[in-house]
């Protein structure tokens, strides 16, 4: 990882116990796609969807969610309120939760290089928020996965496809992120390598995917990886081995890096970026 903004470096931290190797370079969305046969479509209902996906596809809730409130009676098709379990929507029916018409958003991806000051969160009233940066980006109600505190900086990824977001909330088979942190003092060595194989804090392991001091840089700037959905975590552990932290920069996330992305930007994902992460 060099220390160039805009993500035109490399990060290179080491496997966890693999001392001084170095990573060489990170996915860059092209990894190799599955490519499947066309399924062939059904004469009468290739277009039609179960009502509850379509719900959760219009933003009101999750599909389990959606369940619940057709049971109770609170969407209707076509003038009708359905609470039959599996029943299919038809292209043109008009469907309407709670009284207001909905219709299945398209699932959108944003990846934003958030600047310091943002506040990572959909509510508000909390000041500047991330929201602000992407209100241009779509109509779609996306929101972040995961969060990046206020004075952190880097990528962030908003999305409205429950599917994707759920593989972040998993710490041990998630997606990872790659963070280039800058330190108030040099990282000693021997901490370095507590912080490599675990250590715990009352009682609880800690454990990253990988760390590492940055090439060419002094002893106060190290990458981490991991796959802890918050930032929380890095405090913490550098909390725990009496550091402060200066900058907290999240340079990937999985095949996702900065590159063309200046501080305070955003892009759509391509179709190949969207593939390799759900992927993962």
């Amino acid at each position: 990882m060099n220390r160039q903004e805009g993500g035109k470096g490399k990060g290179r931290p080491s496997g966890r116990g693999q001392g001084n190797k170095r990573f060489t370079s990170y996915a860059r969305g092209n990894a190799p796609i599955k490519k499947s046969s066309p399924q062939p479509k059904k004469a009468n209902d290739s277009d039609e969807i179960r009502l509850n996906k379509y719900v959760a596809n219009a933003g009101v809730c999750s599909r389990r969610e959606a369940d619940v409130h057709i049971a109770t009676g609170l969407v209707s098709v076509n003038g009708k309120v359905v609470t039959e379990m599996g029943y299919k929507v038809k292209p043109g029916d008009e469907v309407r939760y709670d009284g207001s018409r909905i219709s299945p958003e398209k699932k959108t991806y944003v990846l934003l290089n958030k600047p310091k000051g943002f506040a990572t969160t959909t509510s508000e009233g909390k000041g500047r928020t991330v929201m602000d940066l992407v209100a241009n980006a779509t109509n779609a109600k996306i929101k972040p996965i995961g969060r990046l505190g206020r004075n952190s900086k880097g990528l962030l990824l908003f999305t409205n496809d429950d599917t994707v977001a759920k593989k972040f909330t998993n710490s041990k088979n998630g997606v990872p992120r790659l963070f280039h942190i800058e330190l108030d003092k040099n990282l000693k060595l021997e901490d370095l390598k507590k912080i490599q194989n675990g250590f715990k804090i009352e009682d609880k392991l800690i454990e990253v995917e990988e760390i590492s001091y940055i090439d060419g840089a002094s002893k106060k700037e190290v990458g981490l990886k991991i796959k802890n959905t918050g930032n929380t975590i890095i405090r913490t552990i550098f909390d725990h081995f009496k550091y402060d932290l200066l900058s907290v920069d999240c340079v990937a996330i999985g095949h996702l890096t900065k590159k063309d992305i200046p501080r305070g930007h955003w892009k759509h994902l391509t179709t190949q970026e969207v593939n390799t992460l759900q992927m993962l």
